[in-house]
C-alpha cells in the first residue's frame, strides 16, 4: 500500500476515535439531564400499634383526631338525672369513668338538683348511678355504677398543658351523644366568677374547643387520650358556644375526687392569708423586676402562714416549684393538698429571694382564710 493509502487509514481511524469519545461525552451529559442521580430510599410510615388496640403501658400515642377519640369516647358517658319519682328529666351533662369499677366523675352543677341519677355508657346501656359526693367549691362530683371491666381514661399533668397545643372536647351537647369537638388551649389559670362562696377555686383551663349545653362534666383530653380537664363552663351571652370553654384542671380533680371517694368529702388546706395579684402599681412599690407574683395583704392569727412567718407584703412567686401568678393559680396548687401536708412557698421579701419550706397546712376549722 502507497503512503497515501496508509496515511488516509490512520486519519479515518482517529477520525472514528474522535467521534467515538464525543459521542459518549455527549451521550453521558445528556443523560445527566434527564435522568438525576437516584436519591436515597426511606420508608416513610410510622410503626404503631393498631387503633383500636389500648396497650398495657399506655405509652401508644394517637397520631391523629380520628385515634385519639377512638381511644376516648367510650369511657365518656351520657347522665340524666331525673325527678325523684324517676320519670321527669331535671337537668343532664356527660360524665367520665375513672375506674373500671364504675366511678365516673361529673359536674356538682350536673347533678345537684338531688333527682335520681342515671348513666348511660357508650354502648346504650343504662344504670342507676349513687352520689359519693359532691364538691360545690370546685364544681365537681363523683358518681358510682355497680359495673366491672369498664373503659377508663387517665389523667394528664395538668401543670405540662402548653397554651396553643391541640385538645378535644368529648360529651353530650343537646343530648347529642359522642360529640367530639377540637380546639387548642386558649389561656390557664381563668377566673370567670361563677362558682359562689368563700373557698370557691376558679383556675381553668380555657379552650376554643366547642362546649355546649349538655359538655358539662364531659373530658377535655390532649392528643394522648389523656384527660386534661373536666368540662364545666362556657362564657356566652346567648347561652350557646360563641368561643370561650372553660374545664377543671385535672390534677385538682384528681385531689377533689380521691377526697370525695375516700371520705365523701373534700379535705381542704389553707395557709390563712389575704392576697392580691401583684399589678404595676405594686410591682414599683414593692421595687419588683417584674409584674407577676401574689402579694400577702394580711397573715391569720394561727395560721399555717402565721406558723411559716409569712408576712404582710411579702410576695408569692411558687408553691412547690410550681410558678404562681396570680390568686387562682395558687389556689389551686394549695387546694391539691390535705391538712397536714407539707409544702414549699417561694416569697419574694424586701427584694429577697427566699423560700419558707415544710409549712404544715390546717384545715378550715383550723385557719381562718379571707380573700
Amino acid at each position: 500500500m502507497k503512503k497515501s493509502g496508509w496515511a488516509l487509514v490512520a486519519t479515518l481511524l482517529f477520525n472514528t476515535a474522535l467521534t467515538l469519545l464525543l459521542f459518549n461525552y455527549l451521550k453521558k451529559d445528556i443523560t445527566s439531564e434527564k435522568k438525576p442521580a437516584t436519591p436515597e430510599v426511606h420508608f416513610t410510615g410510622l410503626k404503631q400499634e393498631p387503633t383500636n388496640v389500648k396497650p398495657s403501658t399506655d405509652y401508644y400515642v394517637p397520631q391523629n383526631f380520628v385515634e385519639t377519640s377512638k381511644l376516648v369516647t367510650e369511657a365518656v358517658v351520657n347522665i340524666t338525672v331525673k325527678s325523684l319519682n324517676g320519670y321527669e328529666p331535671v337537668s343532664g351533662g356527660s360524665g367520665v369513668i375513672i375506674s373500671r369499677s364504675g366511678y365516673i366523675i361529673t359536674n356538682n352543677h350536673v347533678v345537684d338538683s338531688g333527682g335520681r341519677v342515671e348513666v348511660t355508657l357508650s354502648n346504650k346501656h343504662t344504670y342507676r348511678a349513687k352520689v359519693i359526693g359532691k364538691d360545690p367549691t370546685t364544681d365537681l362530683a363523683l358518681l358510682k355504677i355497680d359495673e366491672k371491666n369498664l373503659p377508663t381514661l387517665r389523667y394528664a399533668d395538668s401543670d405540662k398543658v402548653d397554651v396553643g397545643q391541640w385538645v378535644l372536647a368529648v360529651g353530650n351537647p343537646f343530648n347529642l351523644t359522642s360529640t367530639v369537638t377540637a380546639g387548642i388551649v386558649s389561656a390557664k389559670g381563668r377566673n370567670i366568677n361563677i362558682l359562689q362562696g368563700l373557698y370557691a377555686i376558679e383556675s381553668f383551663i380555657q379552650t376554643d374547643a366547642v362546649v355546649n349545653p349538655g359538655n358539662s362534666g364531659g373530658a377535655l383530653v390532649n392528643m394522648k387520650g389523656e384527660l386534661v380537664g373536666i368540662n364545666s363552663a362556657i362564657m356566652s351571652e346567648s347561652g350557646g358556644y360563641e368561643g370561650y370553654s372553660f374545664a377543671i384542671p385535672a390534677n385538682l380533680v384528681k385531689k377533689i375526687i380521691r377526697d370525695l371517694k375516700e371520705y365523701g368529702e373534700v379535705r381542704r388546706a389553707f395557709l390563712g392569708i389575704r392576697i392580691l395579684d401583684v399589678n404595676e402599681e405594686i410591682a414599683a412599690d414593692l421595687e419588683l423586676t417584674e409584674v407577676a407574683g401574689i402579694l400577702v395583704r394580711r397573715v391569720d392569727d394561727g395560721s399555717s402562714a402565721e406558723d411559716a412567718d409569712l408576712r404582710m407584703n411579702d410576695v408569692i412567686v411558687a408553691v412547690n416549684g410550681h410558678k404562681t401568678n396570680t390568686v387562682p393559680e395558687l389556689q389551686e396548687q394549695v387546694a391539691r393538698f390535705r391538712p397536714g401536708d407539707a409544702i414549699s412557698v417561694d416569697i419574694i421579701r424586701n427584694g429577697v429571694t427566699m423560700k419558707k419550706q415544710g409549712i404544715m397546712l390546717k384545715g378550715s376549722s383550723e385557719a381562718n382564710l379571707h380573700r
